[in-house]
C-alpha cells in the first residue's frame, strides 16, 4: 500500500487494510465467507477454455484471495497459498521441490514434526536427508552435494533459540543451484522479511501469530517469483487446501497481528531479562537478550523478536523440570503457541543430531497477553518448586 508519493504505510495500517476492498462487495469492511466447492461456467466455451478467475473451490475462493493477497503484501511475494496448518505448510513446498535421488539439508534445531516427515517420508520416496548445524552459516558450501536441491532453514532454532545466517546460507545454497525455505513463524514477516534475504520459500504456521487465538489450525506459503509457479503446482496437485471460515478467522486475526506482537514481544523480553537473575536459572535461550551468543546477528537481520523462548534449569533432570511446571497456574501445559494465554512445555533434544550440552533441564515459555507481574510471580512459584526438587 503506497501513496502517489511512494512512501510505503506503516506495517500496522497494511495489516488493517490489505487483502481486501470494502468497495468492491458493497461497503463491507470484512471480506465475505465463501463456501465454495462447484463454480458454475456461463456456458461450454468458457468451461472447456477455463476461462475465468474461479474454476473450483481448491483453486481459490474471494475468501482465500483476501488472505493470500495481504501476506503477498506484507512477504513482498509473487504468491501465497494458504493450507490446513503450519505442518502442510512445511510438507506442500518439500512435496513440490523434491523427487527421487535429491538430496535435502535440513537444519538439525528443525520443528520435530518437520524432522519426522523427512525422515519417514521424504526418505521412503528416495529423498537423501541430512541435516546441518545452525551455526554453519557460509560453511554449508561444503555440505551441499551435487543433488542437493533444497535447503531448509528455521530462525531462530525451535527450543534452542540460535540464528542462523541465512543471508550467507541463501548465498551459499543459490551458487550451487539449490532453492532455500525457511520456516518464518517465529518472526513473522513483520520482523524478519525472509525473501529480502535471499530465502525463496517462505513458511509460517498461520496458527501462531496470525491468528492468535489458539482456536485455529492455518498455514501459508509464499514464493519469489521463480519459484511460485512450482509451488502453485504442489498446491494443485495435492488438492490439500484451508476452509473458509479457518482463512477468515487467519485473516481477522491479521488485522490485530502488529500490536498483539508487541505486547508479546515486550513482555517475553521482561520476563526474559528477569530470569536471568532468578535462583535456579543456568541461562536464557532469547536471542534478543545481550547475553545471547547470537545477538549481534540477530539485531543485525531482525526487527524484533517475539514472545516465545526457552529457559534452561540450574542442573537436575525430568523430575525437576516436572516439579516447576506442576506448579505453574497461569501457565498452560500445552503445545502451539502464539495464543493470547502463556504456555509452558519441557524441552526434548533427544532427535538432534548436533549435541549442545546444556545445564539442566530446558523448558519453552510463550508469553501471552497476561499482566508481566502476574506471570513473573507464577515463575517464581515454578522456580521455588524446581528447586525444591531432587
Amino acid at each position: 500500500m503506497t501513496r502517489d508519493n511512494g512512501r510505503i504505510k506503516g506495517v500496522n495500517t497494511r495489516l488493517a487494510h490489505s487483502g481486501h476492498d470494502p468497495h468492491g462487495f458493497h461497503g463491507f469492511v470484512n471480506p465475505p465467507v465463501v463456501h465454495a466447492s462447484t463454480v458454475l461456467y456461463p456456458n461450454a466455451a468458457t468451461m472447456a477454455a477455463r476461462a475465468q478467475k474461479y474454476t473450483y473451490g481448491t483453486r481459490g475462493t474471494p475468501t482465500t484471495d483476501a488472505l493470500c493477497a495481504a501476506i503477498d503484501e506484507l512477504e513482498g511475494s509473487a504468491g501465497t497459498i494458504a493450507v490446513p496448518s503450519g505442518l502442510a505448510a512445511v510438507t506442500i513446498p518439500l512435496l513440490g521441490f523434491l523427487s527421487a535421488g535429491d538430496h535435502i539439508l535440513i537444519t538439525d534445531s528443525v520443528y520435530h514434526p518437520t524432522r519426522h516427515f523427512a525422515d519417514t517420508m521424504l526418505k521412503r520416496l528416495g529423498v537423501e536427508v541430512d541435516y546441518y548445524d545452525p551455526h554453519v552459516g557460509a560453511g554449508i558450501a561444503a555440505l551441499i552435494k551435487p543433488n542437493t536441491k533444497v535447503v531448509l532453514t528455521e530462525s531462530p532454532a525451535s527450543n534452542t533459540f540460535e540464528i542462523q545466517d541465512i543471508p550467507a546460507i541463501s548465498k551459499a545454497a543459490h551458487a550451487a543451484g539449490a532453492i532455500v525455505m525457511m520456516d518464518n513463524t517465529w518472526a513473522t514477516p513483520l520482523y524478519f522479511k525472509a525473501l529480502d534475504f535471499g530465502v525463496d520459500v517462505t513458511i509460517h504456521a498461520a496458527t501462531k501469530y496470525p491468528a492468535g487465538h489458539s482456536d485455529v489450525l492455518s498455514g501459508t506459503v509464499s514464493a519469489n517469483a521463480d519459484c511460485w509457479p512450482r509451488l502453485r503446482e504442489a498446491f494443485f496437485t495435492l488438492g490439500c487446501c484451508a476452509g473458509p471460515d479457518d482463512v477468515y478467522q487467519v485473516l481477522r486475526g491479521l488485522r490485530t497481528m502488529g500490536v498483539r506482537l508487541a505486547h508479546h514481544e515486550k513482555s517475553a523480553l521482561d520476563i526474559a531479562r528477569w530470569l536471568e537473575g532468578q535462583p535456579g536459572v543456568a541461562r536464557v535461550l532469547h536471542p534478543g537478550l545481550e547475553s545471547h551468543p547470537d545477538h549481534e546477528l540477530f539485531k543485525r537481520d531482525f526487527g524484533g523478536s517475539s514472545g516465545i523462548f526457552s529457559v534452561v534449569l540450574s542442573g537436575g533432570g525430568q523430575n525437576k523440570a516436572h516439579a516447576f511446571l506442576d506448579a505453574l497456574e497461569i501457565f498452560g501445559l500445552g503445545y502451539s503457541w502464539g495464543g493470547f494465554e502463556s504456555l509452558a512445555v519441557p524441552v526434548n533434544l533427544s532427535d538432534r543430531k548436533v549435541v549442545t550440552p546444556y545445564e539442566g533441564p530446558i523448558i519453552r515459555l510463550q508469553i501471552g497477553l497476561e499482566d508481566v507481574a502476574d506471570l513473573k510471580e507464577d515463575i517464581a512459584a515454578g522456580l521455588q518448586a524446581a528447586n525444591a526438587a531432587e
